[in-house]
Formats: structure tokens, sequence, C-alpha cells
């Protein structure tokens, strides 16, 4: 009867901090990428954002996610799942505006088109999500005030931003997991931005096949969200999935890929929501990350 209770008392204490607890524990996460940009350029800070997923409740997210621009960065990367909700479209705008003085790109994730559905949280440990598309929202509201506050929508698109006194290509993809990611397209967008200083790939979900046209395609550095960096992971082991095809020891974090002769590094970002319908996170707090790119040495 002990250990019954033993149990119970634990298994009550991790629910409580998972759910109420650590996914309010905003964090922003560090980290540097060497010789991504060319000898004797000057270093880009790029602020990554990814996965928020605001509900109208959530004010204290959103004042934190506006806050953000204490960072001062060069430039700040977007990679979707910005909404939660079909009646956060307006907030949602009001919270990325004050960032919008900054250089930006953005894709979407599902969760910008869509309201999330009720899953079985217990699916996620045997294979990634299949579609199921809820409420649609007003995609195009929100994508039209990103772009008029200056941002480049990279939905199957690309574009160029000098930064830093750099010029800086990007390539994208719309949301691969949803299947809305035109894998051809790639090809013409890196034509585009062919004489950049540095191409960066900027896609929500990290599936394999997509960073390896990425980096096939020239980008050097490809930002991603979609894997919450688990959501819910053990001590020591880490993630146990990440909703995709990306092993779970890269869930997180910076991590360096190889194909045809070409390198990139990829950096994901465990966001800074969840689901309304699964509102935990355990041993992986909500996080933003500040990626500082480094000049080859001369």
């Amino acid at each position: 009867m002990f250990w019954l209770w033993l149990i119970l008392w634990v298994a009550a204490g991790c629910a409580i901090w998972g759910i109420f607890i650590e996914r309010h524990l905003y964090r922003v996460r560090e980290a540097e990428i060497t010789d991504a940009l060319p000898a004797g350029a000057a270093p880009i800070r790029v602020l990554h954002i990814s996965d928020i997923h605001l509900a109208p409740w959530q004010k204290r997210k959103a004042r934190w996610v506006a806050g953000l621009t204490r960072l001062n960065p060069d430039l700040v990367v977007n990679t979707g799942d910005n909404l939660s909700h079909r009646d956060v479209i307006d907030d949602a705008i009001s919270m990325l505006a004050p960032l919008q003085k900054f250089a930006g790109v953005f894709v979407h994730g599902s969760n910008d088109y869509h309201a999330p559905t009720l899953r079985n949280p217990l699916a996620y440990l045997f294979s990634p999500s299949t579609p199921e598309n809820g409420t649609p929202l007003d995609t195009a509201k929100f994508t039209d005030a990103l772009q008029r506050g200056g941002w480049l929508n990279l939905n199957n698109r690309s574009g160029t931003l000098t930064v830093n006194g750099s010029r800086v290509g990007f390539i994208g993809l719309d949301d691969p997991h949803d299947g809305l990611g035109d894998l051809a397209s790639l090809p013409g967008q890196a034509f585009d931005v062919a004489k950049s200083d540095v191409v960066i790939g900027v896609t929500h979900a990290p599936y394999l096949n997509v960073i390896e046209a990425m980096t096939v395609n020239n980008a050097g550095v490809i930002f991603a969200g979609h894997t919450h960096g688990g959501q819910v992971c053990l001590p020591i082991k880490g993630a146990l999935v990440t909703n995709c095809d990306l092993p779970a020891r890269y869930a997180k974090g910076l991590s360096g890929w190889n194909f045809g002769g070409k390198r990139s590094v990829l950096n994901v970002c465990a966001g800074l929501g969840t689901s309304i319908f699964a509102p935990v996170r355990f041993f992986c707090l909500p996080e933003v990350r500040l990626v500082t790119l480094l000049p080859r040495k001369q």
C-alpha cells in the first residue's frame, strides 16, 4: 500500500509541475554557429521563435514574447504554429508587432491554418500525427499583417535581406507535416539567392527529406520548430518523440548534417507552447533561441 501511495503522489506531483508550472517557465537559450558567414563579416544575432500556440487567455505569454525586443536581435526567424484558437488572430498580430521593428522572415505551421483538435496524446509515442484539420483560421489576415510589418513570407518562397552588412538569402517551405511544403520549388529558390553571403533554410517541421533538400540547395543554416523539444521528456534520456522522422536526440538545439558533399547546421527550437488539448511540458522548458552566426576565421 505504501508503494502505491508513493507512486500516486509522485505522479500527481509530476502532473502539477508539468501542467501548472514548467510550461510557463519561458527561457531564452543562446547558441553560436561558427563559420556561418564569410571571413570579416559582422556576426548576426538571430532570434528564433516557434510554436507559440497562442490562445486568447494566454496574456502573460503574449507579453513575454512582445518583450523579446529587449534582446535587440539583428534578425527574427519565426518557424510557425503561432496560433492555437480561432479567436486569437488579433492577439497574435499585436504580440508580434513589436518584434517587427527588426528584420524578419516567417513560415507557417499547420496550426496557423486550422485550430487544433483533440487527440490521444499516447498516439505520438507510436507514430507522427496525421493531419486532422479543425476550424479554419483567418490565415490570410495573419499573413498579411506579418508581411505589412516588413517580414518576408517564405512559405514555398525565397527572399534576400541585408543584415549587419551581409547579404542573407532565404529558402523556405510551407509546413511539410501537412504536406504543404513544395520541395520541387527549392532549386529555383536556391538560384534566386545564389549570390548571397549565406543561405538560410526556414521550415516548420524538420523532416529528414527537408533537411537534405535544403542542404543540397546550399542552405548552410536551417531553422525549424514543430518538435516541441519532445514536450514530455525523461531525465538523462531526453525526448521520446519528435512528431516527424527526425531522430529524438535532435529534438532541440543544434545538429550538423552532410548531404551530397554539402554541410548544414540545423537549429530546432523547442518552442513556447503546447496544444490547448495537451497543456503539459516535462523536463522540456519552453524556449526561444538566440543564435549568433559567426564568420569564418581569416
